[in-house]
């Protein structure tokens, strides 16, 4: 096994796709809310380095308000994933 996720295989596999997926991400990326988004973590950040907090290799989870791993932070069932969920399909 090369490390690599299955959507990195699928991308590096279909260059039309990666190319398409590239060109959504880049209209995501530009909208004036996701800009102040990364703004805000970015001021956060900076501000609790300054501070001394250790936060290398750790995001901000904004429902906790705290660090944590990457894995864990991304790994959260969300309201609608959870059981008895109304947005949740049957």
């Amino acid at each position: 096994m090369d490390g690599k996720s299955k959507s990195a295989k699928y991308y590096k596999g279909n260059k039309s796709a990666k190319k398409k997926k590239a060109a959504t991400d880049k209209k995501i990326n530009a909208r004036p809310k996701q800009k102040a988004k990364r703004a805000e973590l970015g001021r956060k950040r900076y501000a609790d380095k300054k501070k001394g907090k250790k936060i290398d290799n750790k995001d901000y989870d904004h429902k906790q308000k705290k660090y944590m791993s990457p894995s864990k932070n991304r790994g959260q069932a969300e309201k609608s994933r959870l059981k008895g969920s109304k947005r949740k399909k049957k």
